[in-house]
Parts: structure tokens; sequence; C-alpha cells
């Protein structure tokens, strides 16, 4: 092997091997290792603290959060402006209270014109949010006759002008296009059944010779019982009743809507219609609580498929005149019944 097969000639002030396939006599090193070697950084004082984070080579840490105490139990509050809940709400019972002891037929307008605004909200709702055309006006004429005619004629001027009504609703709609016919009076014979006719049941309470005082304590059993269930469901409700109707609603407070309605059923029937019994009115108290509910579920479904909280604006803090008919409405003919049951006619 002559010199060429060796390679370049080792550069001046090379130390390493000569013979680049033999190992070095000394100790081992690589002078292109050395090259490649970093060099290992001088560390200051104080390293680690935040004024050297960056010649680290992981990034600072976040200072750790100090716990914090939990804050303190909020009150429940209610979902409504309750000083015009009130206000509003006595507003009502002095106009009731005032047509019903005066004169009937003020009282029958007051039931007419309550029906009316409560089909055109419903009427409007199903417009806005459904597209569904339930033809308000001969709604808003047969529903106004329907409370008259119960109140002249008995339960069969009851019916007759619900029929009428419902004939009505089929040929109004007729003017119009074919298309959505079908769920058009579909939606127009519900709220004819749904509104005034089972409002028509408190004009044929008034009819008997006790009258005002049967209407009465229809009022204030519903109202009591609308009252127990939010009381006692806000202070010690934790059972959902329908969760995916109307989560708000708990089965304490239904429980406290049945006390509340028994107790005052009793003695309403004891000390205000002539021939009651306690007993009997805490079976009536006791169909109150349950009718109220159903009737407040019933308007919660038709509100959560339309996608809204309220059917109206016209009352502050209650929110529209079918929001306030829910539990009354399914509650009058319940009423009714049993009363003439128990009392007569």
């Amino acid at each position: 092997m002559n010199d060429s097969s060796r390679g370049a000639p080792p550069t001046a002030g090379y130390w390493g091997p000569t013979d680049q396939g033999a190992a070095p006599a000394g100790p081992a090193y690589d002078g292109q290792s050395a090259q490649q070697t970093r060099p290992m950084p001088i560390v200051p004082d104080g390293f680690g603290d935040e004024s050297h984070a960056e010649l680290r080579d992981d990034p600072p840490q976040e200072p750790m959060a100090v716990p914090s105490s939990p804050p303190p139990p909020q009150k429940k509050r209610a979902g409504r402006d309750l000083r015009a809940a009130i206000g509003v709400g006595v507003g009502l019972g002095a106009v009731v209270a005032a047509s019903l002891f005066i004169v009937k037929a003020v009282f029958i307008g007051v039931i007419a014109v309550a029906v009316v605004i409560g089909l055109w909200e419903l009427t409007s709702r199903l417009d806005e949010k459904k597209g569904i055309k339930a033809p308000l006006v001969p709604l808003a004429v047969g529903g106004a006759a329907m409370v008259v005619a119960g109140y002249a004629r008995g339960p069969e001027g009851a019916w007759a002008a619900m029929a009428l009504t419902g004939l009505a609703v089929l040929v109004w709609r007729m003017t119009q296009p074919p298309e959505g016919y079908l769920r058009d009076v579909t939606a127009g014979v519900f709220a004819a059944f749904y509104v005034p006719f089972l409002a028509t049941f408190v004009a044929l309470m008034l009819t008997a010779d006790d009258g005002p005082q049967r209407v009465l304590m229809f009022l204030v059993l519903t109202v009591v019982s609308d009252t127990g269930a939010y009381a006692v469901g806000w202070r010690f409700g934790t059972h959902k009743l329908a969760p995916r109707i109307s989560p708000g609603k708990t089965r304490e407070g239904l429980g406290g809507a049945v006390l509340f309605a028994m107790v005052a059923g009793a003695l309403l029937m004891e000390y205000l219609i002539d021939g009651g019994y306690w007993w009997q009115g805490l079976l009536l108290g006791l169909a109150v609580a349950a009718s109220a509910t159903l009737g407040d579920l019933g308007e919660s479904m038709i509100k959560r498929d339309l996608g809204i909280k309220d059917m109206g604006t016209l009352l502050p803090g209650h929110g529209g005149i079918m929001d306030r008919l829910d539990s009354l409405l399914p509650t009058a003919p319940v009423v009714w019944l049993l009363l003439v049951l128990f009392v007569g006619s």
C-alpha cells in the first residue's frame, strides 16, 4: 500500500492518528466530534427565577391558582317580575269580583272578551311558529256566541254553538287555497274546543241560584292550587314532576297544590255553598289540583312545541291571557260537574 492510499496528509496541529483505520494510542478524542459538541452554558446565579426563565429549555410553568372559598348559596328567585304579577293579579281580581257580584251579564262579557283575546294569542302563535292559519274571525265570533249561548240556553246551547263554530271554520277556510286545508281546520276546531267551549262551563256555573258563589269558589280553588304548587315547589322541590314538559314543576309542588286546594275546598264548601259539606270540598279540592296541574302541563306542551315561553305579553309579570287561562280552562268543567253532583244545578 502506497502513501496515496492513506488519503490526504494530516494538517498542521492535528494530533490524532495518521491512519483512519487504526485506533488512537492515547485517550479517545475525535476532533470532528469535538467540533459538534455543544458547549455547556454557564448557569448564572438565581437560575430558575422568572427573570431567567428564557434560559430554560421548557416553558415556564403557570403559577398555581389558589383555591378560593365557594360563593355563598344564592337564594331562589322567581322567573318573573313579582311586583308586576301581583299588581296585575289584584287588578284582574277586582274586575272579576265587581262584575261577578254586581251584574251577571257584565261577567259574561268579561268571559267573552278573555276568550276572544285568548283565541287571538293562540292563532297568532300557531301562524308565527308553525305556519298554521286557523281562521280567527269565525273562531272569535263563534267563541263569544258559545259563552252567551251556554249562559242563556244551558249545555244544549253550548253544544249547538260549538258545532256551528266548527262548521264556520270549515267554510271560512274554503276561501283560501287548498294547500294546508286539513291542518288549518284541525287547528281551528281544536282552538274552538280548547278556549271558548271549556270557558263556557264558567257561564254554566253562573246560571245557578248561587252562581256567583260557585264561580268564586272555582276561581279561588284554582288560584290556591297554583299558589300551593309554587310555594311548596319553590321551597322544597327537588324531584321533577315532568322534566320533558315543564322542568320547573316538582312532585313536592304537586303535593302542595293538593294540600292547599283540599283545605280551601273543605272550608269553602262548608261555609260558602248552600247544602255543601266539608268532605265534598276535600274531593273537589283534590280534583281541582289534578285538573289545574294537567292544564298547566298541557299548555306547557303546546308552548314547547311552538318554541315559546309565553303565549303573549299583554299582562306584565304573567305573559298573555292564555298563560293565565291554562289551569282555569280544564278546571271549569270539573268544578261544574262535581258541584252539580254534590248540590244540584
